[in-house]
């Protein structure tokens, strides 16, 4: 029988990893970590060894991420931040901490750009976000109230008050636009001849790339288990993507990537925030002040 312990590799390597992959390098790690370069190195290498993957790509002192990488950091972060979390509930268990229950794609993307309207409404207390990607996190009793994407009749018994629809419409970054000029003709089948981001979903799901140019067969390109990887590269250059209409805005209002079409495909679940049924003052300010910060910046 497998335990933890057999079946995921030492603790101290996957922190040693993540903060490798995060800073961008075995030498930053190593300054945060306050260890030696060449213990970073050991614990990535036994890593790699074990898991049997390549996570860094190698070029002299230059290390860059692989997607399994990628995916790996992102994982262990998630982690990580969640045990970091646990630990800080513990160690403070009679502030009045007012819990916010998201997925680290929207937490990123949508809520860190509003995160001073949820702490302005809570002046006495302190707020902490819980990222997990199982909805049954958020059912504890101690969660405030947590952001989802589905239809209100998933969660019987609870309040289902709606942010924005689960709308997509393709973009890419400046440069990438300028290199594929074509891409503005809102001609779907313009984008067969350039390079596309995936995300890990069915050919027929309404956003997926095969389902909005209109082809049976599967398209090339990298695919993405994380939202926000795929969008990192967008905005990078190396690809067109599907992007929700909720969590790209900023993106678009910093001229990091543009919008293709005026046209978009919306899915038949929407997001939501969620709560219980009585709910208590602070609740409902913070709640009104998220609905309002979509309806502000509606087009």
């Amino acid at each position: 029988m497998k335990t933890l312990k057999t079946s995921l590799p030492l603790l101290n390597a996957m922190v040693a990893f993540e903060a490798a992959a995060r800073n961008g390098g075995l030498t930053s790690a190593a300054e945060e970590l306050k260890i030696a370069q060449s213990a970073v190195s050991r614990h990535v290498a036994n890593l790699e060894q074990q898991l049997a993957v390549s996570l860094f790509m190698r070029k002299g002192n230059r290390v860059t991420l692989t997607e399994t990488g990628r995916s790996l950091a992102e994982a262990i972060r998630d982690g990580l931040d969640t045990i970091r979390q646990a630990v800080e509930r513990l160690q403070t268990p009679d502030r009045d901490t007012f819990v916010v229950g998201c997925t680290y794609d929207l937490q990123q993307m949508w809520l860190m750009p509003r995160f001073d309207l949820v702490a302005s409404r809570i002046p006495n207390g302190q707020v902490m976000l819980l990222t997990s990607y199982d909805y049954r996190d958020f059912d504890q009793p101690d969660v405030a109230l947590s952001l989802r994407f589905g239809r209100p009749e998933d969660w019987p018994g609870l309040v289902a008050t709606k942010l924005f629809d689960g709308e997509w419409f393709p973009v890419c970054s400046p440069a990438f636009l300028a290199q594929y000029p074509a891409l503005t003709s809102e001609n779907p089948k313009a984008l067969l001849g350039v390079p596309l981001l995936h995300s890990t979903t069915q050919p027929g799901a309404v956003d997926s790339w095969e389902s909005w140019i209109g082809t049976e067969r599967k398209l090339d390109g990298p695919r993405f288990t994380n939202y926000l990887s795929m969008m990192h590269e967008t905005i990078a250059g190396r690809g067109a993507a599907l992007a929700w209409v909720g969590f790209i805005e900023e993106h678009i209002r910093l001229g990091r990537v543009v919008r293709l079409t005026a046209t978009s495909r919306r899915h038949q679940s929407s997001f939501y925030i969620v709560t219980r049924k009585k709910s208590s003052p602070a609740i409902r300010a913070v709640t009104m002040a998220l609905v309002d910060s979509v309806e502000h910046h509606r087009p």
